[in-house]
């Protein structure tokens, strides 16, 4: 997920990334969420295990995500998920809406 909005690093870390990465906590065959915080900009990946299905995939993301909007203040914005990525990509999955 990628969520871009004018805080510096502190405020997008404890405002968005932290929440998002919370959200994602023990889901199935999660291997890792790494993130940066930056000033506007927030960006959690969400790495499976090799051989879980995508669909699937995001889907548990989806409904962990709808978690963590319910607690990011409205004025930020909603994350939302991007295009997939593999490990050749970037790996910044989302973009803000």
């Amino acid at each position: 997920m990628k969520t871009s909005w004018p805080l510096g690093p502190v405020e997008m870390e404890q405002f968005v990334t932290y929440p998002i990465e919370a959200s994602m906590n023990g889901l199935p065959r999660l291997v890792e969420t790494p993130s940066i915080s930056r000033y506007g900009l927030s960006a959690v990946t969400v790495a499976f295990e090799d051989g879980v299905h995508v669909h699937f995939a995001r889907e548990l993301v989806s409904e962990r995500l709808a978690q963590a909007r319910e607690v990011i203040p409205p004025e930020i914005g909603s994350p939302v998920m991007g295009p997939v990525t593999t490990g050749l990509g970037d790996g910044l999955v989302g973009a803000m809406s």
